[in-house]
C-alpha cells in the first residue's frame, strides 16, 4: 500500500522509489503484486507517462486511511529507546546529517553521536547491538561484515592530504597525486578499526608510486595529532572536509580528484523512528549539497561506483 501511494502521489516510479528508498525494480514489483491481490489494474503505464486508472483513484483514499490506522496503532506502543550513531570524527558529515535529523525525529526519540574510528570496527559494534548506525566507505566491508547490514548511499567526499606545515607540497593550493611520489603517507595501516579506508588509499596509491606509511600508534584528539605530525613529519590522507589542526594544512588531491564514497549503515530489518529521521535528512542533505554528484576528473573504485548507485542518487 506505501508503494501504491507513492507511485500515486509521483505518477512516476522512479521518484517513488526513491522516496521510499527502493530499487525500481523491487517498486514495480510491489505494486503488480497488489493488483494480481485485488484482481485490478491501477495504474495505466507508457514509456511517458503514469497514471491512476478507474479503480487506482478509489483505492486511493481507502489505502490512506488503512496506513493512517496503521501508523496510528504503532505510534501508541511504540517507546523508541536512544539510536546510538557512529560519526567517525567530529566535523564530518555524519554530524551534519544527525544535526538536521534531530529536526525531524518524532518527539522523545534522542538520537546519541559517538565518536570512534572506522566502518570496520562500527560494523561490528552494529551486528552486536552496541551501535544502532554509521557512516562509511560500505564497499570496502568485508563480505562477512556486509552480511546482514544495509546501506543508503549519502555523499562522495573529496580526498585531500594533511602536510605538515613546512612541507614543500604545503605551499601548493592543490595537490597533485603524481607529487606525491616517493612519500610515505600515513592512511591508517595496521589500525583493524579503518581496514576500508587503508583498503581504499592502497587502490588509490598504486599507480602513482606513493607508499603506505608504516602501522603509528591509534592518535585520540587534536593535540596528540598535532604532536605525532611535528614528530613523523608524514602526510596523512584525509578527506577536504576534516577541521583544520593546528601545525598542518590541508590540501585538495587533484589529477585526478579521488572521492571518499561515505553510506549510511544499519542492521537490516531495523526498525526505529531515529533511522527513518537519519535517511530522511542524508536524502534531504545529499539532494540540496549535490553530495552524490561526482565532479570531473573523479577517481573512484569500480565496485565503490556500483554500490554508490540507487533510485536516491537518479533522483538527484
Amino acid at each position: 500500500m506505501r508503494a501504491f501511494l507513492a507511485v500515486a502521489d509521483e505518477l512516476h516510479f522512479t521518484r517513488a522509489a526513491a522516496r521510499l528508498y527502493l530499487a525500481q525494480q523491487a517498486l514495480s514489483r510491489d505494486v503488480r503484486r497488489l493488483e494480481r491481490e485485488l484482481g485490478a489494474q491501477l495504474f495505466v503505464r507508457s514509456t511517458r507517462s503514469v497514471s491512476l486508472t478507474p479503480e487506482g483513484e478509489l483505492l486511493v483514499p481507502l489505502a490512506r486511511r488503512l496506513l493512517d490506522a496503521q501508523d496510528a496503532l504503532r505510534a501508541a506502543f511504540a517507546t523508541p529507546g536512544p539510536f546510538l550513531v557512529d560519526v567517525n570524527s567530529p566535523g564530518l558529515l555524519g554530524e551534519r546529517v544527525v544535526a538536521h535529523a534531530r529536526t525531524l525525529a518524532v518527539p522523545g526519540c534522542e538520537l546519541v553521536v559517538r565518536y570512534e574510528s572506522g566502518l570496520t570496527h562500527a560494523a561490528a559494534e552494529i551486528h552486536a547491538g552496541r551501535v544502532d548506525a554509521s557512516f562509511g566507505r560500505f564497499a570496502g566491508l568485508p563480505p562477512a561484515l556486509a552480511t546482514g547490514l544495509d546501506h543508503q548511499p549519502v555523499a562522495y567526499e573529496r580526498m585531500g592530504i594533511v602536510l605538515p606545515a613546512g612541507h614543500p607540497l604545503a605551499a601548493l593550493p592543490e595537490v597533485p597525486l603524481a607529487a606525491l611520489a616517493g612519500e610515505e603517507v600515513y592512511a591508517g595501516a595496521g589500525n583493524a578499526r579503518t581496514a576500508e579506508w587503508t583498503a581504499l588509499a592502497e587502490e588509490l596509491f598504486a599507480p602513482y608510486g606513493i607508499a603506505l606509511a608504516p602501522p603509528a600508534p591509534l592518535v585520540v584528539g587534536e593535540a596528540e595529532f598535532a604532536r605525532v605530525m611535528a614528530e613523523k613529519g608524514r602526510p596523512v590522507l584525509s578527506v577536504t572536509g576534516l577541521p583544520a589542526l593546528a601545525g598542518s594544512v590541508l590540501r585538495p588531491l587533484v589529477e585526478p580528484v579521488p572521492l571518499s564514497p561515505v553510506s549510511l549503515v544499519w542492521r537490516a530489518g531495523r526498525r526505529h523512528p531515529g533511522l527513518d529521521a537519519l535517511r530522511e535528512a542524508a536524502h534531504a542533505l545529499a539532494g540540496a549539497e549535490s553530495w552524490l554528484i561526482r565532479p570531473p576528473f573523479a577517481w573512484l573504485p569500480t565496485k565503490d561506483a556500483l554500490i554508490m548507485m540507487s533510485p536516491a542518487q537518479e533522483a538527484l
